[in-house]
């Protein structure tokens, strides 16, 4: 199901948790693909081009099935540098290694890494392994078009420099609470990054995460100038 309100040539799809598509003629770019995650199962073979994956940090509810995509695809998939490592040692053969605040040109779009304030391993045999710092994606479609992907994090002041920097028009935010930002925390997040629209992600999908896309609506009422746009799983904008 697609509703049409963004109108900037690039489609957004939702698959569930913080599983993400940004769709424009020249790329197909997949963030943090957890495809069979609770709320939605999604068949590799219906998602379409993909020219990119990004993945903003180790926990297993962001890497999901990018190993298998990639596989499937030949896509690309670009991480944090420790991040990328750990998945070229578990069979993710093109990966791009980089860092915050770089930027990199693939798979038809502008790429740039930002901060993101919340913690990034992967458990091996039970134990817990390092896979770099945790991070968020701006990412920049040659229409001009720019969507901020925050991955899982905290608000944190810097974002008036992703504002300033960047200048997203589409803001995709966590809300869940208790692991991300709340509502509340996240309406803070839209004040500073003033964009257009809001994609809320990383809610409902285990009873912890109680934050709701009604919440963060309600604390952005004196905001008219931004739209929080709640898609269900599997629900795509364009």
């Amino acid at each position: 199901m697609s509703k049409t309100v963004i109108g900037r040539g690039v489609k957004i799809t939702f698959y569930g948790h913080a599983a993400i598509k940004l769709e424009s003629p020249e790329a197909g770019v997949l963030i943090d693909p957890w495809l069979n995650n609770p709320v939605r199962q999604t068949p590799l073979d219906s998602l379409g081009r993909v020219s990119l994956i990004l993945v903003t940090h180790g926990h297993a509810d962001h890497v999901g099935d990018t190993l298998e995509i990639a596989q499937a695809t030949g896509a690309p998939v670009a991480a944090i540098h420790e991040l990328s490592q750990y998945l070229l040692g578990k069979g993710v053969t093109n990966v791009i290694g980089m860092n915050k605040g770089g930027g990199m040109s693939a798979g038809g779009v502008q790429v740039t890494m930002t901060q993101a304030v919340h913690s990034s391993t992967a458990e091996e045999g039970g134990q817990l392994i390092p896979t770099g710092d945790p991070a968020g994606f701006v990412v920049s479609f040659p229409n001009g078009f720019v969507a901020y992907h925050a991955g899982d994090t905290a608000v944190f002041k810097d974002m008036e420099l992703i504002r300033e920097l960047y200048h997203p028009q589409v803001a995709i935010l966590p809300i869940g609470s208790h692991y991300v930002m709340s509502p509340a925390e996240a309406a803070l997040a839209c004040r500073m990054l003033q964009p257009e629209f809001v994609i809320p992600i990383h809610y409902g999908t285990f009873p912890v995460l109680t934050g709701t896309p009604e919440e963060l609506a309600s604390h952005l009422k004196d905001q008219p100038q931004m739209r929080v746009i709640t898609l269900q799983p599997g629900e795509s904008v364009e």
